[in-house]
Protein backbone atom coordinates (compact mmCIF):
# COMPACT_ATOMS: atom_id res chain seq x y z
CA UNK A 1 0.00 0.00 0.00
CA UNK A 2 2.76 2.46 0.93
CA UNK A 3 4.60 1.75 -2.34
CA UNK A 4 1.40 2.54 -4.23
CA UNK A 5 1.03 5.77 -2.25
CA UNK A 6 4.63 6.76 -2.95
CA UNK A 7 4.15 6.16 -6.69
CA UNK A 8 0.87 8.07 -6.89
CA UNK A 9 2.03 11.05 -4.87
CA UNK A 10 2.00 13.79 -7.41
CA UNK A 11 0.03 16.95 -6.57
CA UNK A 12 -2.75 15.97 -8.98
CA UNK A 13 -3.35 12.71 -7.07
CA UNK A 14 -3.45 14.13 -3.55
CA UNK A 15 -6.76 14.36 -1.75
CA UNK A 16 -7.93 17.89 -1.06
CA UNK A 17 -5.91 18.75 2.03
CA UNK A 18 -6.63 22.38 2.82
CA UNK A 19 -6.77 23.97 6.25
CA UNK A 20 -7.29 27.49 7.64
CA UNK A 21 -5.47 29.20 10.49
CA UNK A 22 -6.15 32.66 11.91
CA UNK A 23 -3.35 34.90 13.18
CA UNK A 24 -3.61 38.51 14.35
CA UNK A 25 -0.80 40.92 13.46
CA UNK A 26 0.70 42.22 16.69
CA UNK A 27 2.20 45.68 17.11
CA UNK A 28 5.72 44.27 17.58
CA UNK A 29 5.42 42.57 14.16
CA UNK A 30 4.98 45.84 12.25
CA UNK A 31 7.49 48.18 10.70
CA UNK A 32 7.60 51.99 10.77
CA UNK A 33 4.90 52.14 8.07
CA UNK A 34 2.52 50.09 10.22
CA UNK A 35 2.82 47.13 7.84
CA UNK A 36 3.46 43.59 8.98
CA UNK A 37 7.21 43.11 8.54
CA UNK A 38 7.78 40.74 5.60
CA UNK A 39 10.00 38.37 7.58
CA UNK A 40 7.14 37.47 9.94
CA UNK A 41 5.38 35.45 7.29
CA UNK A 42 7.83 32.55 7.65
CA UNK A 43 6.71 32.22 11.29
CA UNK A 44 3.05 32.61 10.35
CA UNK A 45 3.37 29.84 7.77
CA UNK A 46 5.08 27.60 10.31
CA UNK A 47 2.09 28.02 12.63
CA UNK A 48 -0.28 27.26 9.74
CA UNK A 49 1.77 24.21 8.67
CA UNK A 50 1.94 22.76 12.18
CA UNK A 51 -1.83 23.19 12.60
CA UNK A 52 -2.52 21.64 9.19
CA UNK A 53 -0.49 18.57 10.15
CA UNK A 54 -2.17 18.46 13.56
CA UNK A 55 -5.51 18.28 11.70
CA UNK A 56 -4.17 15.10 10.07
CA UNK A 57 -3.21 13.62 13.46
CA UNK A 58 0.47 14.40 12.90
CA UNK A 59 2.29 16.20 15.71
CA UNK A 60 5.60 17.98 15.12
CA UNK A 61 6.47 17.26 18.74
CA UNK A 62 5.86 13.51 18.27
CA UNK A 63 7.88 13.54 15.05
CA UNK A 64 10.82 15.15 16.81
CA UNK A 65 10.53 12.76 19.78
CA UNK A 66 10.70 9.85 17.33
CA UNK A 67 13.89 11.26 15.79
CA UNK A 68 12.39 12.78 12.64
CA UNK A 69 12.96 16.41 11.69
CA UNK A 70 11.39 18.52 8.93
CA UNK A 71 13.72 21.35 7.90
CA UNK A 72 12.58 23.83 5.25
CA UNK A 73 14.46 23.35 1.98
CA UNK A 74 12.69 26.05 -0.04
CA UNK A 75 10.58 29.11 0.77
CA UNK A 76 9.01 31.36 -1.85
CA UNK A 77 6.52 34.18 -1.41
CA UNK A 78 4.77 36.72 -3.61
CA UNK A 79 3.35 39.80 -1.87
CA UNK A 80 0.21 41.45 -3.25
CA UNK A 81 -0.88 43.77 -0.41
CA UNK A 82 0.49 44.52 3.07
CA UNK A 83 -1.06 43.27 6.28
CA UNK A 84 -1.35 45.93 8.96
CA UNK A 85 -1.29 46.13 12.73
CA UNK A 86 -4.26 44.33 14.33
CA UNK A 87 -5.41 42.72 11.06
CA UNK A 88 -6.85 39.26 11.59
CA UNK A 89 -5.26 37.13 8.91
CA UNK A 90 -6.61 33.86 7.58
CA UNK A 91 -3.96 31.59 6.15
CA UNK A 92 -5.22 28.84 3.89
CA UNK A 93 -2.70 26.01 3.85
CA UNK A 94 -2.75 23.26 1.26
CA UNK A 95 -0.51 20.20 1.14
CA UNK A 96 0.58 20.02 -2.48
CA UNK A 97 3.39 17.49 -2.60
CA UNK A 98 4.19 14.17 -0.95
CA UNK A 99 7.03 12.64 -2.85
CA UNK A 100 10.10 10.65 -1.84
CA UNK A 101 11.57 12.58 1.09
CA UNK A 102 9.63 15.82 0.51
CA UNK A 103 6.38 17.46 1.58
CA UNK A 104 5.20 20.70 -0.01
CA UNK A 105 2.77 23.33 1.23
CA UNK A 106 1.06 26.27 -0.48
CA UNK A 107 -0.26 29.20 1.51
CA UNK A 108 -2.69 32.01 0.69
CA UNK A 109 -3.07 34.81 3.23
CA UNK A 110 -6.22 36.95 3.38
CA UNK A 111 -7.22 39.89 5.56
CA UNK A 112 -10.63 40.29 7.23
CA UNK A 113 -12.04 41.90 4.07
CA UNK A 114 -11.12 38.80 2.05
CA UNK A 115 -8.30 40.57 0.20
CA UNK A 116 -5.49 38.25 -0.91
CA UNK A 117 -2.31 39.58 0.70
CA UNK A 118 0.26 37.02 -0.39
CA UNK A 119 0.83 33.53 -1.77
CA UNK A 120 3.69 31.30 -0.70
CA UNK A 121 5.20 27.85 -1.00
CA UNK A 122 7.45 25.84 1.29
CA UNK A 123 9.16 22.55 0.60
CA UNK A 124 10.34 20.51 3.58
CA UNK A 125 12.47 17.37 3.77
CA UNK A 126 12.10 14.50 6.22
CA UNK A 127 15.45 13.75 7.88
CA UNK A 128 16.61 11.40 10.62
CA UNK A 129 17.87 13.52 13.53
CA UNK A 130 20.70 11.14 14.42
CA UNK A 131 22.22 11.10 10.93
CA UNK A 132 20.95 14.41 9.52
CA UNK A 133 20.22 12.45 6.31
CA UNK A 134 16.98 12.50 4.29
CA UNK A 135 14.57 9.61 4.81
CA UNK A 136 11.45 8.54 2.92
CA UNK A 137 8.18 9.92 4.23
CA UNK A 138 7.23 7.54 7.07
CA UNK A 139 4.35 5.24 6.11
CA UNK A 140 2.14 6.24 9.05
CA UNK A 141 2.39 9.89 8.01
CA UNK A 142 1.53 9.02 4.42
CA UNK A 143 -1.45 7.01 5.60
CA UNK A 144 -2.72 9.90 7.75
CA UNK A 145 -2.37 12.37 4.89
CA UNK A 146 -3.72 10.23 2.09
CA UNK A 147 -6.72 9.02 4.07
CA UNK A 148 -7.55 12.35 5.75
CA UNK A 149 -11.29 12.91 5.57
Amino acid sequence: MVDKILKMNQSRDLPELEFSTKIRVRYAETDQMGYCYYGNYASYFEVARVEALRNCNISYKSLEQSGILLPVKKFEITYHQPAKYDDLLTIHTRITQLEGVRIGFNYSTYNEDGVLLNEAHTLLVFIRASTQKPIPIPSDILENLIHKK
